[in-house]
């Protein structure tokens, strides 16, 4: 527990002091941006994750609440994204390819549907409580589709076994999907990346050398004009 208490203590003085460095920065200048700062989303992911330890004081007659408050410090693990490159490259490979996994998340949702469908075609004559509806086929057709496959439902019909075996193949190639198009995402966005740092180190030197250029340029008049 000491452990712990050292922990929170680190936690609710680096806010503290964040809060106060924090004007510094012009957008977050006097009282009224420190203020938008604290409800700002990472300052926020902040503020709850230390809430727990006071309102745990608070709220031990209820069990159920402690617990959920509880599960809440897990978000101090988000800390550490914010300082992350791969932070950084996951939400540009999200939104570079936001059409790709939205398209595959559509396909997924049809196939789920289709097999559904043609499930409680062929098997709700012989299994009414599994494939009595869509609906409860769709249990079914979500554990073969994702691979799970926990084998509480199983089609006994040939037809069914035909239809199971195309979902579960198809299923493949559905979660193989967005895992490729994330990967591509994932190269491009630390190029992307890498060729932005080679671009500003190469800027940066250049303008070091255009300035001891000028510089020499400069001490060299002057001393031409001081000989003659």
């Amino acid at each position: 527990m000491g452990f712990f208490y050292s922990l929170v203590t680190l936690f609710i003085l680096e806010y503290l002091l964040r809060l106060y460095a924090v004007g510094e920065d012009p957008r977050y200048r006097g009282i009224g941006g420190r203020i938008r700062y604290v409800f700002s989303i990472w300052a926020l992911i902040d503020l709850i994750a230390i809430l727990p330890f006071f309102l745990g004081f608070l709220t031990h007659s209820n069990a159920f609440l402690l617990r959920l408050l509880r599960i809440l410090r897990i978000l101090r693990l988000s800390r550490l994204g914010r300082f992350s490159r791969a932070w950084s490259a996951l939400a540009e490979a999200l939104k570079m390819r936001i059409h790709e996994l939205l398209l595959s998340v559509g396909v997924a949702g049809l196939l789920l549907l289709f097999s559904s469908a043609c499930l409680y075609v062929v098997e709700a004559a012989d299994q009414p409580e599994a494939f009595g509806s869509v609906p409860r086929a769709l249990w079914w057709s979500i554990a073969t589709q994702t691979t799970v496959g926990y084998g509480d439902v199983t089609p006994i019909t040939a037809l069914g076994k035909i239809f199971a075996g195309l979902t579960a193949v198809a299923g493949i190639g559905i979660i193989a999907m967005p895992t490729g198009i994330l990967a591509a995402a994932f190269s491009d966005a630390f190029q992307n990346n890498k060729h932005k740092t080679s671009g500003e180190r190469e800027s940066e030197n250049g303008t070091t050398q255009l300035r001891e250029t000028r510089r020499g340029g400069t001490a060299d008049t002057g001393g031409g004009g001081y000989q003659s």
